[in-house]
């Protein structure tokens, strides 16, 4: 390669006259490239080659299609632009599960159907998926990561598209037959497994399409992982209506005689015992569709849940499939264009650091965890109120707002939550770019505290008032912090490659992924906890205002088995308020609170974490320096060289 200032040479290399492999004068050359002190200076890398490269020895359709050398763009390749549409594609497909409380709520009652029936799932178990489905995606990135960098993208991907999509149809068995370990296995498990494969591969190829534009580069892929469930949540509601089937009406309750037994409710019927639900107007309210109230037969009806899911997971096979036959990382002698500067204007110039620093040697680095910290943080609030969404936008304000907050308008909060993951990926890229990523982070570490910590006032004013505006106050504020969520995600990668270098940034961001994985569990599971927690608590309230015979009368069991009837879903809030003395307040609107004051305080924690954040320092580590002092030697990797001859070398 030959090193240029303007058009005068100043320096050419071979890896003949390095003798050292070509591969590392490509990477030496590359390394140039996204040297931003280069790129503002009229410093260009160009290369060139006295012998074509060898190529694989490998045959077939499938190397053909997805090996090692089909990675690679042609020399005359340059729209770098078009590789962000497989990019964004591949993404948008994983991303779907940000959606899951679209499922999450109507699998609570496949069997019921217009509410619970007493086999069917909980909300922490049908919400659990996601939580699994996040876990293993950062388990897995962090496994194959340097797998990945071997095989190449576009093997990743193919891979990937069959993990996934094979998984939404295992998971469509799961809802079908209603097996949880299958719903696990399925989406949760081998879809999960599919997130892993294609999450960094997309992300790596763009950085290295966009050395100069690092912020944008990533978050214009992962803006797709943000778009998902704009895409899944109107395509499985429309072909969820296409598949349902309505269940069998019985008719008003008073008309028939009814009876608890093992956790479940019967009606009689002809002398026959056939298991039901009641459905009042409540419960009706959050279902899109027009029923009277009163008794349904059980597993009459089908939600057509798991045939939406089937169809979802055939269709994301064939996208990601085809991002897979499309994608290219960049041909050695690429080089990037270098941006124009105007004069006068100053503008943010990325930190550069010190050294390339290796996967091994970034988890040594206190920045690894104090930035994960961080990340955790802001993302298991995230996690959390997605997992929740739909459920909690019906249960916190239809009762005061009937006529708005309807089953639709629940649905469009899951949508403009996703567009605030979508636009904040992308918005908050640009930003990074303009500002740099430790002030990007800083506005949303210190911008969440008082997003989370006000929401409950919110929730109070609509109660208070009967107004609508504090709700679309609430519902921008959730959507400003989702965006901030979001906007880590897409700015995390830039951020690893200005503390550790880019070399080795898909492998870095892949075991960063696993603070994801965490927040995947902590968040849904502290939200739905804590809110079970408060449900108790108010259930416990209202028993203490509720007359024993009227309780009696309406459940036919006494007043000290309510905690049996609320296992078995026969008992809820809503219930007991039409059996509580006139003027008792609804506690429903008020269940979240302790989970929104709970997210505030783990944004402090982002917020002091991430204030620690120092650029990595050009020498040793801290953990190297004590392995000198404790008379070790150690390589520039840190690793401790115990063979004398090698040490004395």
């Amino acid at each position: 390669f030959e090193l240029c200032v303007g058009s005068t040479k100043m320096l050419r290399l071979t890896s003949k006259s390095l003798r050292i492999p070509r591969k590392a004068v490509f990477s030496a050359m590359n390394g140039f490239r996204e040297n931003k002190f280069f790129a503002q200076n009229d410093v260009a890398v160009r290369s060139f080659s006295s012998e074509p490269e060898k190529p694989h020895s490998k045959k077939g359709l499938w190397n053909k299609m997805f090996g090692v050398d089909s990675n690679i763009a042609p020399e005359t390749f340059k729209s770098r632009w078009l590789m962000v549409v497989p990019a964004f594609a591949t993404h948008m497909a994983i991303g779907s599960p940000w959606a899951w409380s679209i499922m999450a709520d109507v699998i609570t009652r496949e069997k019921g159907f217009v509410t619970s029936a007493a086999a069917d799932w909980t909300m922490m178990e049908s919400a659990f998926p996601l939580s699994i489905v996040f876990l293993v995606l950062g388990l897995s990135a962090s496994v194959v990561g340097k797998w990945q960098m071997k095989v190449g993208a576009r093997h990743a991907i193919a891979l990937s598209a069959a993990a996934f999509g094979g998984g939404c149809v295992m998971g469509a068995a799961g809802i079908h037959f209603h097996s949880l370990p299958m719903l696990y296995a399925g989406y949760g498990c081998m879809a999960g497994t599919g997130l892993g494969l294609a999450y960094t591969p997309p992300v790596q190829t763009l950085l290295q399409w966009f050395p100069d534009k690092k912020g944008l580069a990533s978050g214009l892929t992962i803006a797709g992982f943000g778009s998902g469930a704009l895409v899944f949540s109107p395509a499985v509601q429309y072909l969820m209506k296409k598949f349902s089937k309505l269940p069998e009406y019985l008719g008003p309750s008073n008309q028939f005689s009814t009876q608890l037994m093992d956790g479940k409710l019967f009606a009689d019927v002809n002398g026959a015992l056939v298991e039901v639900v009641q459905a009042g107007s409540a419960e009706l309210a959050k279902i899109p569709y027009t029923l009277s109230e009163g008794l349904y037969v059980v597993g009459t009806g089908s939600t057509g849940a798991s045939e939406a899911l089937a169809v979802m997971g055939a269709a994301y096979f064939a996208v990601m499939m085809g991002s897979a036959m499309t994608l290219f990382k960049p041909h050695p002698n690429y080089v990037a264009p270098v941006a124009e500067v105007t004069p006068g204007k100053t503008r943010y110039v990325a930190p550069v650091p010190a050294r390339e620093i290796s996967l091994d040697e970034a988890m040594r680095q206190p920045q690894f965890y104090l930035l994960g910290t961080s990340f955790f943080c802001l993302a298991t609030g995230g996690m959390g109120m997605f997992s929740v969404a739909k459920p909690m936008m019906s249960e916190v304000f239809s009762a005061a707002l009937p006529a708005l907050v309807t089953s639709s308008f629940a649905a469009s909060f899951i949508l403009m939550l996703s567009a605030g993951n979508l636009g904040g990926r992308l918005a908050w890229a640009a930003v990074s770019d303009a500002i740099g990523r430790r002030k990007t982070l800083m506005i949303f570490t210190a911008g969440s505290i008082p997003l989370y910590l006000f929401l409950p006032s919110m929730v109070d004013s609509v109660v208070a008032t009967g107004s609508s505006m504090p709700l679309y106050a609430f519902c921008a504020s959730t959507t400003l912090a989702i965006s901030m969520m979001g906007g880590v995600y897409a700015i995390l990668p830039a951020y690893e490659a200005d503390l550790f270098g880019t070399r080795f940034a898909g492998a870095v961001h892949g075991r960063m992924l696993l603070f994801s994985s965490l927040a995947a569990l902590t968040g849904p599971t502290l939200l739905i906890n804590l809110r079970s927690i408060s449900e108790k608590a108010a259930i416990n309230d209202l028993l203490t205002k509720v007359s024993p015979e009227k309780f009696m009368e309406t459940f036919g069991t006494p007043i000290e088995n309510a905690m049996d009837l609320l296992s078995a879903k026969v008992l809820t809030i809503n219930k007991l308020l039409a059996l509580a003395p006139p003027g008792t307040l609804d506690p429903t609107p008020h269940l979240y609170d302790t989970t929104m004051y709970a997210l505030s305080g783990m944004m402090a924690v982002a917020f002091v974490a991430h204030g620690m954040v120092r650029p990595v320092s050009a020498g040793p580590s801290a953990m190297d320096v004590a392995a000198v002092a404790k008379g070790q030697v150690v390589d520039v990797t840190g690793k401790v060289i115990s063979d004398e001859t090698k040490a004395d070398k």
